[in-house]
């Protein structure tokens, strides 16, 4: 059976015995595809570089068709993404898109776009400042969102029309969408602050300019908490890679 060649990015691995892992790859043309890597434990191993995890590499893999893994074959290193093994911030944002992957992707479901953002976004994060790991945290939660079918609508949650001028708007979950408040006393939804929806328009490529663009730190992190709120809304469930990646997001999303 020939192999199939891929450009891929580690987002999990396992031991599988003394000398071999059991690897997840999500791969440009493939999706995730689950391999075996024999001898990559082993001192002397047959991939380049080894099958570490948050790396990017060009795969060669043999899908077996009677079995749930498929064989690795070949492993030729293209990136380490440096910054994440040096700064704890950018490690754990990293394990975070890892994780949002290994759940929003199905087993052999190509998202090209997806995983040319994920490549863009790890290399991202070893940009300086805040505000830059941020966007990228930011950028590439809706980027899921929207390759999953889930991306939030930007206007009336009824018409997706543009939401009239207010300060404070209101994110209906269930929706996906942006709606205003309406009279005093307990409302449905998460409150929000309009500069962080018109953050999520920029991402979303309404309106003008770059996604984090002059964005001011707390404008992105509200954004990203938003972002990952609904995120654990969607899946029903907040992934514990989650939590130390937007630095401690708490109810108050917005």
């Amino acid at each position: 059976m020939p192999a199939i060649h891929d450009d891929a990015v580690c987002i999990r691995h396992w031991d599988w015995s003394e000398t071999s892992q059991a690897v997840s790859l999500f791969t440009r043309g493939h999706g995730l595809v689950r391999a075996l890597a024999k001898g990559s434990r082993r001192a002397k191993s047959p991939y380049s570089g080894g099958v570490e995890m948050l790396t990017r590499g060009e795969a060669g893999l043999i899908v077996r068709p009677n079995t749930e893994l498929a064989l690795l074959t070949e492993w030729d290193l293209r990136e380490t993404y440096p910054a994440l093994r040096r700064s704890l911030a950018a490690f754990n944002a990293g394990m975070y898109f890892a994780d949002l992957v290994q759940r929003f992707v199905h087993d052999h479901d190509a998202h090209t776009a997806l995983f040319d953002a994920l490549a863009s976004s790890l290399a991202e994060l070893g940009a300086d400042g805040t505000e830059a790991m941020l966007d990228a945290v930011v950028r590439f939660q809706w980027a899921v969102l929207r390759e999953a079918g889930f991306r939030p609508l930007l206007g009336e949650s009824s018409t997706g029309a543009d939401v009239p001028e207010a300060e404070v708007l209101v994110f209906d979950p269930e929706h996906g969408g942006v709606r205003t408040v309406v009279g005093p006393g307990p409302h449905s939804g998460w409150k929000v602050r309009r500069g962080t929806i018109e953050l999520l328009r920029r991402v979303a490529g309404i309106g003008v300019g770059g996604a984090g663009e002059g964005m001011e730190a707390e404008t992105l992190l509200r954004a990203a908490r938003l972002l990952g709120a609904y995120v654990s809304h969607v899946l029903g469930e907040e992934p514990p890679t989650q939590r130390p990646a937007l630095s401690g997001a708490h109810s108050d999303v917005g």
